[in-house]
């Protein structure tokens, strides 16, 4: 009989979380405003450091809208880590925008400085207009904000952070969320805090708050009729998903300390095997959303074997993200490499992370890696 399946990270929602949904519905605010919301949208900015938070429908719809309130117009270039879940690219795609890919930092999975600096001087010197910078925050590792911010004033661009992966992390001893004119969090249903399917976009300017929650409500003008005047959205998110969100938030530190531990056991798994390291560096400020391991390719093996055997055990495992620049839909997109992302994504596997990862399924893959490393010897 086969063993239950084991998912890379699934869901962790318990009774805290019915409870917060059973008291929205009870209090008749299924609809999609509500006092949840209002409450979620306050808690996420208080965690973030952030003014203003307006809560959507993803985070893909949040970086959409955030693009759109900074004034990135059809045809401007915005420059985007290569390293990342094609929502990010696709976002600047829906607003008419142009991206132009840079490679990643080898050791972190972030945006290379190096790189980004050389895309920020060749597309100035073409004459195009940049709209934004769009890092990502690598798997739960908040990208370095310090650099990437100064070397964008310098170009008098926006910084636009998808922070998707890191809610709960922090640079430098700030948040993630915190930084640039904008960021977005996600909350889909394998992120570090689900609302089902959600997302939230953050920003201390009021102004490109209050445009962003007017284009996510279908721009309508604030009448008693219903009154539009240009092409709005409708993404804001519901008040019982926020319900949900809420109970989350406050078991945000738990969930968090249980994917430290998972990647704790993974260091200690891979310790002693030569050629293979559990990727992402110094933990200490990340969220250990995904925990990953990097196969040599000095090995006689290769990641995608491991993968292989572990879905034969019934256990999730995944490559990297698959860079946009090899995407076929934007492989014809200008992107400035120097092979980090590709080699990423061909030596590394996301393993099974979930903070509700129980002893009997981390006994049940410590053993199946056990026993395909001795497979090898």
């Amino acid at each position: 009989m086969t063993e239950p399946r084991i998912f890379l990270s699934p869901p962790d929602v318990g009774s805290l979380e019915k409870k917060f949904v059973s008291e929205a519905l009870d209090s008749g605010w299924a609809a999609p405003a509500g006092p949840d919301l209002d409450a979620f949208e306050f808690e996420v900015a208080q965690l973030c450091g952030r003014a203003h938070t307006v809560g959507v429908a993803s985070g893909t719809a949040g970086l959409q809208l955030a693009l759109k309130a900074l004034g990135v117009k059809p045809g401007d270039v915005v420059i985007c880590a290569t390293m990342t879940f094609v929502a990010t690219a696709n976002a600047i795609s829906y607003v008419g925008a142009v991206p132009v890919f840079v490679d990643s930092a080898p050791e972190t999975g972030n945006l290379s400085l190096p790189l980004l600096e050389k895309a920020l001087a060749a597309v100035s010197s073409s004459g195009r207009n940049i709209g934004a910078v769009l890092p990502v925050d690598f798997l739960g590792k908040v990208a370095d904000y310090t650099a990437i911010i100064s070397l964008c004033e310098k170009y008098r661009v926006p910084v636009l952070a998808d922070a998707a992966e890191s809610l709960g992390a922090f640079h430098q001893g700030k948040p993630a969320g915190s930084f640039g004119a904008a960021s977005i969090v996600s909350f889909n249903g394998n992120k570090i805090a689900t609302t089902s399917g959600g997302g939230m976009v953050l920003t201390d300017d009021e102004t490109m708050a209050k445009r962003v929650r007017f284009l996510a409500t279908q721009a309508r003008e604030p009448v008693v009729h219903y009154e539009h005047r240009e092409l709005g959205y409708n993404y804001r998110l519901s008040n019982v998903l926020a319900a949900l969100g809420r109970a989350q938030i406050q078991r945000l530190p738990e969930m968090i300390e249980r994917r430290r531990e998972n990647r704790r056991k993974y260091r200690e798994l891979f310790r002693r095997v030569d050629g293979v390291e559990v990727f992402g560096g110094n933990d200490d400020e990340d969220n250990c959303w995904l925990s990953s391991a990097v196969v040599s390719e000095q090995l006689p093996w290769r990641a995608e074997e491991l993968s292989e055997y572990l879905e034969g055990k019934n256990i999730e495992s995944r490559p990297l993200w698959k860079p946009m620049h090899l995407q076929p839909l934007y492989e014809h997109c200008e992107a400035y490499l120097d092979g980090s992302s590709e080699s990423l994504f061909h030596t590394g596997v996301a393993l099974p992370s979930g903070s509700n990862l129980a002893d009997d399924q981390w006994d049940r893959i410590e053993g199946a890696v056990k026993e395909f490393l001795r497979s090898k010897d």
